[in-house]
């Protein structure tokens, strides 16, 4: 049976233990995001997502991996953000399935960001 909610105070404590039910999903881990819109199937971001499934699993990683729909660069796609906490967001654009590989072994296992490839930064 659940508890009544009969004051402020008892609304806050419920939101802070929910909170910490959901924390650990979003938390401390680095967020991958790639724009999945249709310019981005086009370009082949469906292989680069596969690809990098692949090696965050063969790294042993803990990256949380979102999809979004078109991020605006179209000519840029497919894109790929990473957000690494408390360093900001980097977008990579033009990623291959060899550059996403290049994109975990440096900047997700390595923190050394794939220059070549980074069409945008936004810091924290």
């Amino acid at each position: 049976m659940s508890k009544k909610i009969k004051s402020l105070e008892d609304l806050r404590k419920l939101r802070q233990e929910k909170e910490k039910l959901t924390s650990p999903r979003e938390g401390d881990n680095i967020q991958v995001i790639i724009g999945m819109g249709t310019c981005g199937i086009a370009a082949g971001a469906r292989d680069v997502m596969l690809t990098l499934l692949d090696e965050i699993n063969r790294h042993n990683l803990k990256v949380n991996v979102t999809q979004t729909g078109c991020i605006g660069m179209c000519e840029k796609e497919p894109l790929l953000d990473v957000v690494v906490p408390g360093e900001g967001r980097i977008t990579y654009g033009k990623v291959t399935q060899d550059v996403v590989k290049q994109i975990v072994s440096q900047h997700l296992a390595n923190g050394q960001i794939v220059k070549q490839n980074v069409v945008g930064k936004i810091e924290e």
